[in-house]
C-alpha cells in the first residue's frame, strides 16, 4: 500500500494492522511437496507485513515484516481486503534492514 492507498482510519494505542503474506492454505516444502492445509500439526506463527500502527507502538514501522500466532488476532476487512489487528505485545519478531544487529525486546 503506498500513500496513496492510505488506511481510511487511525490505529489507537498499541495496536498493528497487518496484511498476511499469500494464503493461509496450503504450502510446498523445500523439496517441493505440497502440505495441505488440513495437515498442519501443531501452532504455525505466521510473517505479515505492517500496514498501520497505533500512537504507541515503539518496536514497529509500516512496512516491516512481523511474526505473530495466527489464533491471537481479530480480522477487518478495509478496501476489500482482509486484514488482521494485533497488540504490539503479541508481535514474536520483527524482520527489518534497521534491526540487524539488535537483538530486540520483545524476542
Amino acid at each position: 500500500m503506498g500513500a496513496a492507498d492510505a488506511l481510511p482510519i487511525q490505529l489507537l494505542h498499541d495496536r498493528v494492522l497487518v496484511k498476511e503474506d499469500g494464503p493461509n492454505g496450503e504450502r510446498r516444502s523445500t523439496g517441493g511437496i505440497v502440505i495441505p492445509a488440513t495437515a498442519q500439526v501443531g501452532k504455525r506463527l505466521v510473517w505479515a507485513e505492517v500496514v498501520g500502527v497505533g500512537p504507541n507502538v515503539r518496536s514497529v514501522q509500516l512496512a516491516d515484516r512481523v511474526l505473530f500466532e495466527p489464533e491471537d488476532r481479530g480480522e477487518v476487512e478495509l478496501k476489500g481486503e482482509t486484514l488482521v489487528l494485533l497488540r504490539e505485545r503479541d508481535i514474536h519478531a520483527v524482520a527489518a534492514a534497521r534491526v540487524e544487529n539488535s537483538t530486540g525486546l520483545y524476542l
